[in-house]
């Protein structure tokens, strides 16, 4: 999409982020799910270290903060993190950029940043990336930052069969709300072959007309993987929600985690079935 950059789509939904997409997912499930990895890593300090790709107003790092995890984060939308901000709880450690560069934020008096253990990419965050490169570069700073035994955790949505249909397959118009004084639609285009998906939420009311643009660089969970291999984080465990049944084919979403493992360490046989 023309014009577009790492901090578009948080700046244009800062103010209605929280509003339009606080159930987006279960809040309690994930932060239970994270805590229970973040304590189990081994060698961790108290309390273990958690950082967030793309924190945003804090959906679900403050809960996780509030269950007495060290919660971190990366966001390149300075308009989100001024959202954060604003609520209390929210002076949590956040780099300002684009989380292909991953950055551990430090705090006051530290030497340098802590080794983590966990890092959390909720909600297709990751293919919020604009391409393979950015993707695979983020994949590659996670590993640097995990220590040894460390998680990265990520949700996201399993994409439509592979070419499925020509270029602009999937292209929509919506309606998205509907209301007296405001009308929100929705208009979307897909390309399978590059795996690419951009939009637009027009939003008219009294105010006159806001454009709140998104695009996506979708992967397979069977690239997910092989990429993440390549760097030292080995498939542990996929499941299909947080908290829920393990992941079979069909599933359109998942939740999957990876250890960091070391050079000098055997490969572990992967849990779960690959798409």
């Amino acid at each position: 999409m023309r014009g577009y950059g790492p901090a578009s789509y948080g700046d244009g939904f800062a103010d209605v982020y929280d509003d339009w997409y606080s159930a987006v997912s279960d809040v309690e499930a994930t932060t239970a799910a994270v805590r229970d990895l973040a304590t189990a890593v081994p060698g961790h300090g108290r309390p273990p270290v958690v950082l967030e790709l793309g924190i945003g107003t804090g959906r679900l790092a403050l809960p996780l903060a509030a269950a007495g995890l060290d919660v971190r984060g990366i966001d390149a939308s300075a308009a989100m993190v001024a959202a954060l901000r604003a609520k209390p709880g929210g002076d949590l450690p956040v780099h300002l950029g684009d989380f292909r560069h991953v950055v551990v934020p430090v705090r006051p008096g530290e030497p340098g940043p802590p080794p983590v253990d966990v890092v959390l990419c909720a909600y297709n965050t990751l293919f919020n990336l604009a391409d393979a490169e950015a993707q695979q570069a983020c994949l590659a700073g996670v590993a640097a930052a995990l220590r040894p035994g460390g998680a990265l955790v990520v949700e996201a949505f399993v994409p439509p069969a592979r070419h499925d249909g020509p270029t602009g397959a999937g292209d929509e118009v919506r309606v998205r709300h509907l209301a007296t004084d405001r009308v929100v639609l929705t208009a979307a285009v897909r390309d399978p072959d590059a795996q690419t998906m951009a939009g637009q939420f027009i939003d008219i009311g009294p105010e006159g007309v806001r454009l709140r643009p998104w695009a996506l660089h979708y992967l397979y969970p069977d690239e997910l993987d092989e990429w993440a291999e390549r760097v030292g984080l080995v498939l542990d465990d996929r499941r299909s929600a947080w908290g829920g049944a393990p992941w079979a084919e069909g599933d359109d979403h998942h939740v999957s985690t990876y250890r960091r493992v070391d050079d000098d360490e055997p490969v572990p046989r992967r849990r779960q079935p690959r798409r």
